[in-house]
């Protein structure tokens, strides 16, 4: 899935959000460079590592599949897709109505080689503009 920053990022974003709600950990990491960095505050109380960092395919694989088994109804409802130089933002809803985002680093193959993880404090009430 080839990525075109200032065309594709939500087209990205879209199938970010489909392959998270599918459940399918091995759908999410195909986004994904074998070795990526993965950093969020949820890494700590799931996997034990205090840094709230990891890397490389298996050991994230691992994390998501462990926080997946602890949230059965997962959902992220796509709010925003934010284009940078290379980085993207994705700012979603999660099941809880917690507002999220996930900012991306991509390679020159347009696959991301980092990301980070980021949750709202509280959840928002659903609003139609």
């Amino acid at each position: 899935f080839a990525i075109t920053m200032a065309l594709d990022v939500q087209a990205f974003a879209l199938e970010w959000i489909s392959a998270w709600n599918s459940h399918d950990v091995d759908r999410v990491l195909e986004h994904y460079t074998d070795d990526f960095e993965m950093s969020s505050p949820v890494i700590a109380s799931v996997m034990g590592e205090p840094s709230g960092r990891l890397q490389g395919k298996q050991v994230v694989k691992e994390y998501w599949t462990k926080a997946l088994g602890k949230i059965p109804n997962l959902h992220f409802t796509l709010v925003e897709a934010l284009p940078g130089a290379n980085t993207s933002i994705i700012l979603y809803h999660n099941q809880d109505h917690r507002l999220c985002g996930e900012m991306f680093f991509f390679n020159g193959e347009g696959m991301v080689y980092r990301s980070a993880a980021h949750y709202g404090s509280s959840s928002v009430a659903h609003k139609n503009p």
